[in-house]
C-alpha cells in the first residue's frame, strides 16, 4: 500500500473516532483538530458516509450512525 493511501485510511479512522467520541462534531472542529482543508475532511467524510459509518443529522453537523465497527490496527 502506498504510504499516502496508508496516511488517508489512518487519518479516516481517527476522524470516525473523533466523531464517536465527541457525539456531534462541526465540519469546522474536524478541520481544526485534524489540521487539514475543509474540502480534505470533506472527502473523509463522504467515506465514512458512503460506508455508513457517519451521517449529517443537519448541515455541517456530523454523527456516527448505529453500524458495528471492529476497528483495527
Amino acid at each position: 500500500m502506498k504510504p499516502s493511501t496508508n496516511r488517508m485510511i489512518n487519518r479516516i479512522k481517527s476522524v470516525y473516532m473523533f466523531i464517536n467520541q465527541q457525539g456531534i462534531v462541526t465540519t469546522q472542529e474536524l478541520v481544526e483538530e485534524f489540521g487539514t482543508t475543509p474540502r480534505t475532511i470533506q472527502r473523509d467524510l463522504n467515506v465514512l458516509a458512503y460506508n455508513d459509518l457517519v451521517k449529517s443529522p443537519s448541515r455541517g453537523k456530523w454523527t456516527t450512525t448505529q453500524k458495528k465497527v471492529r476497528i483495527t490496527s
